[in-house]
């Protein structure tokens, strides 16, 4: 298939994961902030999101003091900057008009649909009376991107680009969100804060899971083991890195190995890793080494597969 194809549907995907996992995020420090706290740390709790978002200086040219509604203003409807929600569902749908032909019309008009119904959602406010309510209608517009995706879509190359650009997306973002978590609190402090934590079980639908792996309290350690390396947690960083390596050996191509090589070692360390060893070393420290390398194999995606010539496969 055409690079430029395969480089639009992987960027279609990235752009609607990103979304999702940019509500899932917001959703966490929305539901932290209504619980009893300093507004020093309810600041320090936005302010680590954006840090680990990169935006903190993007935030600073136009807004001053780091508070709830201008953070979740910035992160949800400014089109200025191509993080936000809406910029992510504009790009999205640019990527998929472009490729028109190459989708089915059910998911041409999924993506479609939700761009042109985000923006009345927004222009009716939904975002000054519940938040909450349009997190969850990004999540499910995002699920149900996917589900038309596999249902209706040959499982061709255009397919396993898709899902190429949806994992990677997601390894990137489960990391962030953790990040965010651990960089905002005192882990020793927040041992039995089981309201904090429990919010982030839930901004990634993992809190039945939790209980029917551990059957017991929860804690910030178990926390990071199910979303780090449990294999058969559908968000985990584990479980996206061995799509990742499943999908890249699928579209291989005689410039991929390097490629292949990057994530199937990440994968391989994910695979045996031991959580008490991360925190050993320091989870800060390695989640932020997780994500240069999550961005080497994205970039490495990008030269092995549209950079280096005009045909994928």
């Amino acid at each position: 298939m055409l690079s430029r194809t395969a480089d639009h549907l992987f960027w279609m995907a990235r752009y609607t994961e990103r979304a999702e996992n940019t509500a899932r995020m917001l959703d966490v420090n929305h539901q932290t902030a209504l619980l009893p706290q300093s507004r020093d740390a309810s600041r320090q709790g936005w302010l680590a999101m954006l840090d680990a978002t990169e935006l903190t200086p993007v935030f600073a040219e136009h807004h001053g003091t780091v508070v709830h509604e201008e953070v979740l203003d910035f992160m949800v409807r400014d089109l200025s900057h191509p993080a936000s929600i809406m910029s992510c569902l504009r790009a999205a749908r640019e990527n998929a008009r472009a490729v028109r032909g190459a989708l089915t019309t059910p998911l041409w008009e999924t993506i479609n649909t939700t761009w042109l119904d985000v923006q009345q959602m927004i222009a009716d406010g939904i975002l000054r009376h519940d938040p909450a309510q349009f997190f969850e209608w990004v999540k499910f517009r995002s699920h149900l991107t996917r589900g038309v995706e596999a249902g209706t879509m040959l499982k061709d190359e255009a397919y396993c680009f898709m899902r190429l650009g949806t994992f990677l997306e997601r390894a990137d973002n489960t990391a962030r969100l953790l990040d965010v978590k651990f960089q905002s609190t005192d882990l020793d402090r927040q041992q039995d804060d089981f309201y904090q934590w429990a919010a982030v079980l839930r901004s990634v639908s993992g809190f039945e899971m939790y209980r029917k792996v551990y059957r017991a309290a929860v804690t910030p350690e178990r926390v990071a083991e199910l979303l780090i390396v449990h294999p058969d947690m559908p968000r985990s960083l584990a479980a996206s890195l061995r799509e990742v390596v499943a999908l890249l050996a699928q579209v291989r191509n005689g410039a991929s190995a390097e490629t292949e090589r990057r994530a199937g070692k990440l994968h391989a360390e994910l695979k045996f890793a031991r959580i008490e060893d991360i925190f050993s070393v320091g989870i800060h420290g390695w989640l932020g080494d997780f994500l240069r390398r999550v961005h080497e194999v994205g970039s490495g995606v990008s030269h092995s597969f549209w950079l280096v010539g005009g045909i994928c496969g």
